[in-house]
């Protein structure tokens, strides 16, 4: 069998990719971020050997905030290395030992007089990269993530966690009770995930005790609706969410009235309906019901006011003074009998 040799020879014009990073990073990682990676390694050995983020943007026709995202996302991987507060400037590219990195250059000395404000998207958008502290806290926290996910987590999954930290400001530990929250309820998916986060972030929660705070609140509601209409055996679906969230926020009522209309509606119709006791709820709303006490006035007012509607009725409906038949439209007739009597002799 005749033995094939191929050989690679690099050239000047020739960008170089490892195998290492086809076999184990390229498939997980975002299209544009390989892209920006390339970009990256192809001007390695460039003669001035720097790319800023603005022209790295034009090149590849994307956002600045899209490279630094790629940027950050490298960084994380540990391929790249970067002075976050450096991104605004040009950082220069230059070959490592085993594997490729970018490494920014030293801080110029700055001119005479006050400097300039830093006005570069990266500085506007990018917080200052964590300190070591912070990464071990990060680090350990993608650890238990998988753990509760139960799989490796893919590099979407880093960058929606990254994001929960980054932009979010959730600490560590509210990221992690955050996953276990969601787990627990039978949900693994990051992009749950992700909306449970947007939520809590809407509400200002903080800490875990906020977020404890709400989801016994939030869980107490919800499978409360569902025994009162009979449901057992499941999660409320996301429209039923909407309508407990709207009938205890926007409406203001208390869990003990919710449940009353829930009680209400399957007492009327025998099946349970959002939709009416929507329309229940309503109702309490327009006429300023806040308490049980209230429907109970309200009930006392209905029952008072059909009395007096059916006294009403069956005044209505009785006898006048004159007899009253079926032949009272008929004009009566006057028969002289005597004259009847002489006739029927004749």
């Amino acid at each position: 069998m005749k033995k094939l040799t191929l050989t690679n020879h690099a050239q000047e014009k020739t960008t170089v990719l490892e195998n290492e990073f086809i076999d184990h990073y390229m498939a997980e990682a975002n299209g544009e971020y390989v892209k920006v990676y390339l970009l990256l390694l192809r001007h390695l050995n460039n003669s001035e050997g720097s790319l800023s983020v603005t022209q790295i943007a034009d090149i590849l026709d994307d956002t600045e905030k899209d490279v630094i995202r790629a940027l950050n996302y490298w960084k994380k991987q540990g391929l790249l290395d970067y002075d976050t507060g450096e991104l605004g400037s040009a950082p220069s590219t230059e070959k490592a030992a085993e594997r490729t990195s970018v490494a920014a250059p030293d801080t110029p000395e700055p001119a005479s007089g006050p400097a300039a404000p830093d006005t570069s998207a990266a500085a506007q958008n990018i917080q200052p990269y964590r300190n070591r502290k912070e990464r071990e806290e990060f680090k350990e926290l993608l650890f238990v993530a998988e753990q509760y996910l139960g799989k490796t987590l893919s590099a979407t999954d880093i960058d929606t966690i990254t994001y929960f930290y980054d932009t979010l400001h959730m600490s560590t530990d509210l990221i992690e009770y955050l996953i276990e929250y969601c787990v627990e309820n039978g949900h693994r998916s990051m992009h749950y995930i992700q909306k449970v986060a947007l939520s809590w972030a809407e509400q200002k929660i903080a800490t875990v005790a906020e977020a404890k705070a709400s989801t016994i609140l939030y869980n107490k509601n919800c499978y409360s609706v569902l025994n009162a209409y009979g449901i057992k055996g499941r999660v409320p679906a996301s429209s039923e969410i909407a309508f407990i969230r709207r009938w205890n926020e926007e409406y203001g009522f208390s869990l003990e009235l919710i449940l009353e209309a829930c009680s209400r509606t399957m007492s009327t119709i025998h099946q349970p309906s959002f939709d009416y006791t929507e329309s229940i709820l309503k109702s309490w709303l327009a006429k300023g019901v806040r308490h049980l006490k209230d429907v109970e006035a309200l009930d006392a007012e209905y029952l008072l006011e059909k009395e007096r509607k059916k006294k009403k009725d069956i005044k209505a409906a009785a006898p006048s003074g004159s007899t009253n038949n079926k032949f009272n439209n008929f004009e009566g007739r006057n028969y002289d009998m005597n004259d009847l009597e002489r006739k029927l002799v004749q």
